[in-house]
């Protein structure tokens, strides 16, 4: 039977790849393999998972050098002469082995106040919002985010510099700012205005290129960059 050569992280951020050789099956994911390991060779590796659908993110790891989510990537289209090398997700501090701490991650949702402000109360009746609308169409092209962390990984301004927010909060400020039946949008626009936000973008598109739902966040962050300077120029800021 063919082998697969898998190196995989272990231990704290101060670990090293161990080599563990893995039947190498047709339809065979990142995933699989890594719980092969851990349910065959190796008992102690510690690693996430919920879904195995490509719903919940939580499978996040980096392979050959790039964030994805593993459990909807086939390791025969990213294995190199036999070889893939799996290890955590980068920008995160990591717990043990293929774990990262999320914390960091979340905690610039909070930062950015990327949560939406209801106009109305479950009393009044809802506002109808056509599909059609500029406004909607900006706002649901980027509404799929499942918080995997896999652009916040491959974002360079992010690792260097903590501060920035990060391509996934800044997408969601987005889609709030085109939602209308958010109370606080000029509120989203001051967030991301401040040290930190959006104007730290590099416009490099590692986070678009990466993101496993097809998200576009390097062109959200721009309309960000757009209402910003718009609003500056007008002393609204």
């Amino acid at each position: 039977m063919e082998m697969l050569r898998a190196e995989i992280w272990r231990g704290d951020a101060g670990g090293a790849y161990r080599t563990y050789k893995v039947p190498r099956q047709a339809n065979r994911t990142v995933l699989d393999v890594v719980s092969h390991i851990q349910r065959s060779l190796d008992g102690t590796l510690a690693y996430r998972f919920a879904c195995r659908v490509g719903m919940c993110g939580s499978c996040a790891m980096t392979v050959n050098g790039r964030p994805r989510w593993t459990c909807r990537t086939l390791v025969d289209r990213v294995a190199r002469n036999g070889r893939v090398r799996i290890g955590p997700l980068r920008n995160l501090p990591v717990v043990r082995d293929l774990v990262v701490d999320m914390a960091p991650f979340f905690g610039k949702w909070r930062d950015g106040e990327a949560r939406f402000m209801p106009s109305r109360t479950r009393d009044d009746p809802p506002e109808m919002v056509r599909a059609d609308e500029p406004e909607r169409a900006a706002a649901s092209a980027g509404i799929e985010c499942i918080n995997c962390g896999i652009c916040h990984a491959a974002c360079d301004t992010v690792a260097w510099n903590p501060d920035y927010l990060g391509p996934a909060v800044l997408n969601r400020a987005w889609t709030l700012v085109n939602d209308r039946r958010d109370a606080d949008r000029e509120g989203h626009i001051r967030a991301v205005a401040r040290g930190g936000g959006c104007h730290l973008c590099h416009s490099h598109q590692e986070c678009s290129e990466v993101c496993p739902k097809g998200l576009d966040p390097t062109a959200a962050i721009a309309g960000l960059k757009r209402e910003v300077f718009r609003r500056a120029v007008r002393g609204r800021l």
